[in-house]
């Protein structure tokens, strides 16, 4: 199993009121779609530095990491049969949000418009969930 890591982007980590949805650029069957950015750990990488990592390359930014958001279900959250992935909140400590590489949009979405974009099919159950969290 392959584990990805990515962030759940709010404004304010005690009292959040939007998150950062970041839009697929690649592959193409997931262009066009919306996440929560972040990517794979590497082999032997800890999966919070993997996430700073991967955070610095994909958007440019720095944060600083709150909890994690747990699967309700237990373990990681999952995206296909070789796909796992744990999510943490973090706020932006430094930089300002670039999409890069595999995004071509950037967004920050209300707590009453996160449905408003269409999530990866793997996301749409952690939005759901959010939505009673945020805003």
């Amino acid at each position: 199993m392959i584990l990805v890591v990515a962030a759940v982007l709010v404004d304010d980590l005690a009292a959040p009121t939007r998150i950062l949805a970041a839009r697929r650029r690649t592959p193409a069957a997931l262009a066009g779609f919306w996440e929560f950015p972040g990517g794979k750990v590497e082999p032997a990488e800890d999966p919070v530095d993997a996430l700073h990592r991967e955070l610095a390359e994909e958007l440019l930014i720095t944060v600083e990491l709150g909890s994690e958001l747990a699967n309700p279900a237990g373990g990681s959250w999952p995206i296909s049969e070789e796909l796992e992935m744990r999510l943490w909140f973090a706020t932006i400590s430094a930089g300002v949000p670039t999409a890069t590489g595999s995004h071509d949009a950037l967004r920050w979405l209300p707590a009453a418009h996160l449905a408003n974009v269409p999530w990866l099919p793997a996301d749409r159950t952690i939005v759901a969930l959010l939505e009673g969290r945020i805003g």
